[in-house]
C-alpha cells in the first residue's frame, strides 16, 4: 500500500528532560550532532556523546522537511549526522549510520564509558551481536509497528517472530553484574536496542494484543526457562532505561504518540519506513 499525503509537521524541538540536555548543548561547537528528537537512531548517538562526556552541539532539524544546508551535509538526508571539527587543510569531515557515528566517538575519545571492549574477540562478539539487533530486532520492530490489516503476514505471526528474535537477544545475556548485556558493562549492545525497547509501549498501544511480552503475574504459568528469560529481560531494561545518559535523551511520552501514528498506519514517508513497505533492509 502506497503512503498517502500524511502530516508531517514534528514538534520543533524535545520535551521533558531532552529539551534540557538539548539547551545545555546548544552553543556553537566544533563537534556538531544533526538530530530529530523522536529518532531513535539519534538516540543511539546522542547517549554515546553522553556517556563519552564529550562537548558537541545539539542541532535539531526535521526530516520530513530537509534544507539545503543539511543535505549539502548528508546528501541522503539521514539523522544522525555528526559534523566532526575540519581536518587537514581545514576539510569538512562528516559521519552518518547511528551505529558507525557510536563506534567513531568510542574509538576517537578515550573519556568516559568504553562502549566496545578493548579484547578484539570480544569486540568482534559485540558487534555481532549489534548486528542481530540491526537486522532481526530493529527491523522486526519496524515490521510490527507498520503491519496493517492488508499486509501478506498476520499480526500474530509477527509478533511471535518479534518475540523469539527477543528471547535470543535476552538468553545471550550475561547473568550476573549489574544488568547490562555483557559482564564487561554498559555497552554498545546496550545502546543499540534500547531506543526501540524504550519504545515498545507505542507497539502497545497501536497493535491489538501488543507486543506479548508477559507481565509479572502471568509468569507463573510458564516452564522455568522462559520464566528466566522474561526475568533476564526485565532486569536489563530496568538497568538501562534507569541509566543517566539515557532518562536524559527523552522527551515527554505524549510526544511519541502522534509522530509514530504515521507508522502504525503505515503511512510514514520516512527512509526506514519505505524500507520496511517495500521489504528491503533498513537504509
Amino acid at each position: 500500500m502506497a503512503p498517502q499525503q500524511v502530516d508531517t509537521t514534528i514538534s520543533p524541538s524535545a520535551t521533558g528532560p531532552a529539551l534540557a540536555l538539548a539547551k545545555q548543548h546548544s552553543a556553537d561547537h566544533a563537534l556538531k550532532l544533526y538530530a530529530g528528537w523522536f529518532c531513535p537512531f539519534v538516540q543511539r548517538a546522542w547517549i554515546t556523546l553522553q556517556e563519552k562526556k564529550i562537548d558537541y552541539r545539539y542541532i535539531e532539524i526535521n526530516p520530513y522537511h530537509k534544507s539545503p544546508e543539511f543535505l549539502a551535509l548528508n546528501p541522503r538526508g539521514l539523522i544522525p549526522t555528526l559534523v566532526l571539527p575540519p581536518g587537514e587543510e581545514g576539510k569538512q569531515r562528516v559521519l552518518y549510520e547511528s551505529v558507525i557515528v557510536c563506534e567513531y566517538l568510542d574509538e576517537q575519545y578515550n573519556s568516559g564509558t568504553k562502549l566496545l571492549p578493548w579484547d578484539p574477540y570480544e569486540r568482534a562478539k559485540a558487534r555481532l551481536w549489534v548486528n542481530f539487533v540491526e537486522k532481526k530486532l530493529v527491523a522486526g520492530w519496524y515490521r510490527f509497528m507498520q503491519h496493517t490489516p492488508d499486509k501478506l503476514y498476520s499480526l500474530e505471526g509477527v509478533r511471535k517472530e518479534f518475540l523469539e528474535n527477543l528471547k535470543t537477544f535476552v538468553r545471550e545475556m550475561d547473568e550476573g553484574g549489574e544488568g547490562w548485556f555483557s559482564e564487561g558493562g554498559f555497552g554498545l549492545v546496550d545502546v543499540s536496542f534500547l531506543p526501540w525497547a524504550g519504545r515498545l509501549w507505542l507497539i502497545d498501544h497501536y497493535k491489538e494484543g501488543g507486543v506479548g511480552i508477559p507481565k509479572r503475574e502471568e509468569r507463573e504459568g510458564l516452564e522455568e526457562g522462559e520464566r528466566k528469560v522474561w526475568e533476564r529481560w526485565e532486569r536489563w531494561y530496568e538497568a538501562v532505561m534507569g541509566r543517566e545518559t539515557v532518562r536524559g535523551t527523552w522527551s515527554e511520552r505524549e510526544e511519541y504518540i502522534g509522530v509514530y501514528k504515521r507508522y502504525a498506519e503505515d503511512q510514514t514517508g520516512s527512509e526506514v519506513g519505505k524500507a520496511t513497505r517495500e521489504g528491503r533492509a533498513l537504509p
